[in-house]
């Protein structure tokens, strides 16, 4: 069946479809010994498809998931204090994966899992620095806390890239802040705001570089587009 080159690489993991569109104009994919442009199509079970001489298959040995991750579970394969693991969750996706990353036991939302090794060191790797945004439910003077949360801030001796927080809501039970950081230091935005003064009631990752948790239901997972590995592959 044919397709789009766009869709086609990637569903292989080449590519998103916006870089596949810039491949596709620079004149690196061809079809059939072939200059491909954007708009065309093929069949990826029927056609030769490369990518600078490479020719591409679609990615079937590695699992990638999102897992909402909820509060109360830690982020382990196993745990000997016999608490809950997001392990647990993910038992019916039918492989063995583990965390890339961590959030915390109290902490909630996006967290990828996959059976990709070569992947997994990547992206946790310390030079591989990646957007990651959070919402944040704080008690005490946010107005206060603020400048202190946008300004230079250390942990552990060490300087942090400064983070973008914005305020999204205040009420009487607390506020809700935005907060995006690059590092995935230990507990990292509770101690900043807890050097700001302010006590987090809450904490959700929602996004982590272009992946987004969007409306997943809190306990659930999902396998991730090719697209999305595609994004995940690129940084």
């Amino acid at each position: 069946m044919e397709e789009r080159l766009q869709k086609i690489l990637s569903a292989c993991g080449a590519a998103s479809r916006r870089t596949a569109e810039c491949y596709l104009s620079a004149g690196r994919v061809t079809v059939n010994g072939m200059p491909a442009r954007v708009g065309d199509k093929a069949d990826p079970e029927r056609d030769d498809i490369r990518l600078d001489g490479r020719s591409l298959t679609r990615p079937q040995a590695h699992t990638y998931l999102m897992l909402h991750k909820p509060r109360g579970y830690v982020t382990t394969l196993s745990d000997e204090k016999g608490r809950r693991t997001v392990a647990e969750l993910v038992r019916s996706c039918g492989a063995r994966v583990w965390p890339v990353g961590r959030l915390d036991l109290d902490s909630e939302g996006l967290l990828l899992m996959t059976d990709d090794g070569a992947l997994t060191h990547r992206l946790t790797h310390p030079s591989h620095e990646v957007e990651k945004e959070y919402r944040v439910w704080v008690n005490g003077d946010t107005a206060a806390g603020l400048p202190v949360l946008r300004g230079p801030m250390s942990l552990d001796g060490v300087p942090l890239r400064p983070a973008r927080v914005t305020l999204l809501e205040q009420t009487p039970r607390g506020d809700v802040l935005s907060v995006v950081i690059h590092e995935g230091k230990n507990r990292q935005v509770r101690r900043m705001c807890d050097a700001a003064g302010l006590t987090v009631k809450r904490l959700v990752r929602v996004r982590e570089g272009a992946l987004a948790l969007g409306a997943l239901p809190s306990g659930r997972w999902r396998r991730l587009t090719g697209e999305e590995i595609a994004l995940l592959q690129e940084k």
